[in-house]
């Protein structure tokens, strides 16, 4: 070394540093020495529409999480099995009618039901008078009201054969006491039903007499989300979280995780069809519904792009429900709704 002039000793001393620099490139990561962060690697997966989508991989601790807003909810991408059903018409029968006030508005509906309880739905109104906003007025009650009479006496429904339901999901929002005085101050009978008992109506109209103990039956509403079943001829029905769930300040991955959990507990026997109603399942039916068809069997989960918070949410539920259950086979019905299962009741 001492023979070694300074330059020959500079170039060395340098060769010796970078030799020992990409040694702990190489075998110390953890310090910092460049390598890739495996909760931060990318990784390309093929997206619902068949293209390539290169996306950042979630952490373990997010792996169930529903996306933001104009994404797809993830999960398995399934081809959905075809439904053929036809729907028994009713002979002769009556008209009834029943108005809704639910989460979000006032809904009208007007049927057609024989003896054997054989339905047709013949004419359907929905309303927007924001009461989940709790922006409604005692006028909005009073015209909203007198019109959907008026339009039901129009029709050639009986004074008789008018009902009022209250929905569980608008049970809970304040003001809907305040409507149920209104409603009452008109001297109308208020009909409120619990969501034990909404799930129990829901099954009622949306389930055929032939799938009876062989499916099940799902309503997500935006204030609650309802579950039930037919075995042995008793009814089972539970309450979930709704679509608008994060006004109440639970996460996805805690809606997710509670309903996966309350799904778990739907019988094998009855997994193979759903059906499904309310107003996230009516959103994503309008994407792919064929003609005027009545029955249109959904994509899966995670053939969707969410479009606004309301239905990111409700596709986390929707995720939640065929992860714990497997089903494949998800139709929606077009003419169905809990409160024509009151008018079945009757």
């Amino acid at each position: 070394m001492a023979r070694l002039t300074g330059f020959s000793r500079l170039i060395i001393t340098l060769v010796i540093v970078a030799g020992l620099f990409f040694l702990a490139r190489k075998f110390l990561p953890q310090l910092g020495f460049g390598g890739s962060d495996p909760a931060v690697a990318t990784q390309t997966q093929t997206s619902p529409g068949g293209g390539t989508d290169i996306s950042t991989a979630p952490s373990p601790s997010s792996a169930n999480s529903a996306p933001a807003a104009g994404t797809s909810v993830g999960g398995t991408n399934w081809a959905a099995k075809p439904f053929n059903y036809t729907a028994t018409a009713p002979t002769g029968g009556k008209l009834k009618g029943v108005v809704e006030l639910g989460a979000t508005g006032f809904n009208s509906f007007i049927v057609r039901i024989d003896g054997q309880k054989n339905w047709k739905l013949e004419k359907a109104e929905y309303g927007a008078s924001l009461v989940y906003e709790k922006l409604a007025t005692d006028d909005d009650i009073r015209q909203g009201l007198k019109r959907y009479i008026a339009d039901m006496l129009a029709f050639g429904v009986g004074p008789g054969d008018i009902h009022f339901v209250i929905s569980s999901g608008a049970k809970k929002v304040e003001i809907t006491g305040k409507i149920i005085e209104t409603l009452r101050s008109m001297k109308y009978v208020v009909n409120e039903v619990t969501p034990e008992r909404e799930g129990q109506l829901a099954l009622k109209c949306a389930l055929p007499k032939s799938y009876e103990g062989q499916a099940f039956v799902v309503d997500i509403g935006s204030g609650n989300t309802k579950i039930s079943w037919m075995k042995g001829g008793a009814v089972t029905a539970f309450e979930a979280p709704g679509a608008k769930y994060f006004q109440n300040g639970m996460t996805d991955d805690a809606v997710y995780n509670q309903v996966k959990g309350l799904a778990n507990n739907i019988p094998g026997s009855v997994r193979g069809t759903c059906f499904i109603i309310g107003g996230v399942p009516f959103e994503l039916a309008k994407q792919t519904r064929s003609g005027k068809e009545r029955y249109t069997v959904l994509k899966s989960p995670a053939g969707y792009n969410a479009e606004g918070e309301k239905q990111r949410a409700g596709l986390n539920i929707y995720r939640g429900i065929a992860d714990a259950t497997d089903c494949r086979q998800f139709v929606f019905d077009w003419d169905a709704n809990f409160t024509i299962g009151f008018l079945l009741g009757l």
